[in-house]
């Protein structure tokens, strides 16, 4: 973490406050939306490895792309929700 006095750039802030959220959620589901293909999973966090979310994704808007481990750049990711006890949850897709 940087000195309060440093002046940083608001994209570096970004990514370490994004990857510090994601890593204190840990094994939580969580739905993140992208800009780019296939724009939606939700899924398991496994990890966070550098500026990279590891997550298990359980539904995306590709069957043929669930059930994989998916590396997510933070700066792809456009929207999420991680859900938690207290929060609302994140609702099942499947038919």
């Amino acid at each position: 973490m940087t000195q309060p006095t440093e002046c940083q750039p608001i994209n570096i802030i970004r990514k370490e406050g994004i990857s510090t959220h994601f890593s204190q959620n840990i094994s939580q589901k969580v739905l993140i939306l992208t800009e780019a293909f296939p724009f939606m999973f939700i899924g398991e966090i496994i990890s966070v490895v550098n500026d990279f979310v590891e997550i298990k994704v359980q539904i995306t808007s590709i069957p043929a792309l669930e059930g994989k481990t998916w590396f997510v750049h933070i700066d792809s990711i456009e929207v999420f929700y991680i859900e938690t006890e207290t929060g609302i949850k994140i609702p099942e897709l499947k038919e």
